[in-house]
């Protein structure tokens, strides 16, 4: 039996998985900005390039976050479903570029997290 509390049971699941990813995602950007060592390839040098690069990732992940958790605050489903979306497949587009690297880490992070976000959208409360 489903009860009155299971909507709101996986909409605060829901905002906690996606609150998570982009949370991750823009502390990675961040740390690209501060600290690129942490995020360049082992044996890269910190070029003015990659600091472009890096101000890229920001620019699409913060905007994303600040919406997504504006959307958790405002418990609103349908937003959450959107932006969480986004927020999924960009996890999994990071996995491939840390397959292109070659690196375990940068495949093995994102593309739990996008999975977990996939799992995030599919548990989302469809009345709301």
């Amino acid at each position: 039996m489903i009860t009155a509390s299971a909507p709101k049971t996986r909409m605060r699941l829901a905002s906690a998985i996606t609150a998570l990813n982009v949370l991750v995602a823009s502390g990675f950007s961040i740390a690209g900005l501060f600290k690129p060592e942490y995020v360049l390839p082992a044996g890269s040098v910190q070029t003015d390039a990659s600091f472009i690069f890096a101000m890229y990732a920001a620019a699409r992940t913060l905007p994303l976050a600040l919406m997504a958790l504006a959307a958790i605050y405002q418990r609103s489903a349908s937003s959450l479903t959107v932006l969480g979306l986004l927020a999924g497949l960009i996890q999994f587009c990071d996995g491939a570029v840390g397959l292109y690297q070659h690196d375990i880490g940068k495949i093995i992070g994102p593309l739990v997290l996008g999975a977990l976000q996939m799992y995030a959208i599919w548990i989302l409360p469809k009345d709301s």
